[in-house]
């Protein structure tokens, strides 16, 4: 049985910030990658610059880890 990742960032609002959950709980807003990675370390998980791109750590919903501006992808 597959797990959910325990981080999931929302797509970017208007003013490009995301919404993160961390195993279900809000972390905050991220305006950035180092915003993700900030939030990551403080719930004690693997914050290197790799761990953006790891599906297993992170859900990206409404755009991946490049999108902040508020114009994600459909």
């Amino acid at each position: 049985m597959e797990e959910d990742p325990p981080v999931v960032v929302l797509a970017p609002s208007p003013d490009g910030g995301r919404q993160v959950t961390v195993h279900g709980e809000r972390a905050g807003i991220a305006y950035s990658l180092f915003d993700v990675l900030e939030f990551l370390h403080r719930a004690g998980l693997p914050a290197q610059d790799t761990a953006v791109d790891d599906p297993t750590l992170i859900e990206w919903r409404g755009g991946g880890p490049y999108d902040w501006n508020g114009t994600a992808p459909d």
